[in-house]
């Protein structure tokens, strides 16, 4: 069964930190690229950052770019979103999800239930 668990997520406040994880299960993780997205209340689910499959190459929206970090270890089958400097409006469902194909092109497959990160001003 494949599965990814997004955990980590939480209420903090402006300014404070939080560290997602994304726990994959059931497919062979090392060929998938994995991205994280976000969803606030009312607005469409924004893409926020990628790591490829080796964790060569790596995408970070400009939203969060300088505040956010996305890293791998295929040794545990997690990835890692690190969020600094928060602010109010990264409040949002947080998602991962592992795609395959072009890194230009990437095609998610596979998704989790997602975890609330709510940020207070």
């Amino acid at each position: 069964e494949v599965q990814l668990v997004e955990s980590g997520g939480g209420l903090v406040q402006a300014g404070g930190s939080l560290r997602l994880s994304c726990t994959v299960s059931g497919f062979s993780f090392d060929d998938y690229a994995i991205g994280w997205f976000r969803q606030a209340p009312g607005k469409e689910r924004e893409g926020v950052s990628c790591i490829g499959s080796r964790g060569a190459s790596t995408h970070v929206a400009d939203s969060v770019k300088g505040r956010f970090t996305i890293s791998r270890d295929n040794a545990k089958n997690t990835v890692y979103l690190q969020m600094n400097s928060l602010k109010p409006e990264d409040t949002a469902v947080y998602y991962c999800a592992a795609g395959a194909g072009r890194w230009s092109d990437l095609k998610y497959d596979y998704w989790g239930q997602g975890t609330q990160v709510t940020v207070s001003s």
